[in-house]
């Protein structure tokens, strides 16, 4: 007919957060570099950036923990519940993220003429404690970092593939203590797509390193101190993108 149709009304939703402020510090004495031949400020500096970054990590793990919704593993045999994971749990899992429009976010890998290896689906992220080692590489369809066509394309932490889920397992990944029906602990797997989450920083106090030499400390000058400070928060922005998987571990 020619005629325009008729605009569409543009919607918002805010989400509210709270946000905190975090940091940590190290005291060393001047006795310490001035009698020490390591470079002891460079090798504190690292653990500083180290402790930083899983500072971050363990805030959106308990984040994730408290406010994700979960799907309980029950396809397993240890008569526990949750069970020990499964191939159909995780399938559930990716139906449940695909059938919410989650995007996923690692590429597929293409199948090379290499021997032992297999193409990688496209897939989302599920983040998991190390101890699930053992459990996830017994779920059927399991292929190891080291079986990709292409290792140099996975994450360091990431130890495999499950059909459209690729695991990064951390020694910090979230564990609820003694929560099964058997009082067994159980292991919160976040499931995500693209987007699911983020880390919001206040404007202006973005991760800083501090170093503050001995002049400052005291009428001796005793200590010099480094540290860091920040301030986030971390917040899921869409709540049908990110499905914690609990499970426990196979007896």
């Amino acid at each position: 007919s020619g005629l325009t149709p008729p605009p569409v009304q543009l919607t918002a939703v805010n989400i509210d957060a709270q946000m905190d402020f975090y940091g940590q510090y190290i005291l060393l004495n001047e006795q310490v570099t001035l009698q020490n031949q390591d470079p002891v400020l460079n090798e504190a500096a690292q653990r500083l950036g180290v402790s930083l970054r899983q500072t971050e990590d363990q805030l959106m793990r308990d984040m994730l923990a408290g406010t994700a919704s979960f799907i309980n593993c029950t396809n397993g045999n240890d008569g526990d519940n949750p069970t020990e994971l499964t191939r159909a749990d995780i399938d559930i899992v990716i139906r449940t993220l695909a059938n919410n429009n989650a995007y996923t976010i690692a590429d597929n890998i293409e199948g090379e003429d290499r021997f032992g290896t297999a193409p990688v689906r496209d897939a989302y992220f599920a983040l998991g404690n190390t101890n699930l080692i053992g459990d996830l590489e017994n779920v059927q369809g399991f292929i190891a970092k080291a079986q990709y066509p292409s290792p140099m394309l996975a994450l360091r932490p990431e130890w495999g593939s499950v059909s459209n889920l690729r695991f990064l397992l951390s020694s910090i990944g979230s564990v609820t203590p003694n929560a099964s029906l058997l009082g067994n602990n159980v292991y919160n797997i976040f499931c995500c797509g693209l987007e699911a989450f983020a880390a919001i920083e206040q404007d202006g106090y973005s991760a800083q390193f501090i170093y503050r030499p001995p002049i400052y400390d005291g009428p001796l000058a005793l200590n010099a101190s480094v540290g860091y400070k920040f301030a986030e928060v971390p917040r899921i922005t869409n709540d049908a993108w990110v499905i914690n998987l609990r499970t426990t571990l196979a007896t």
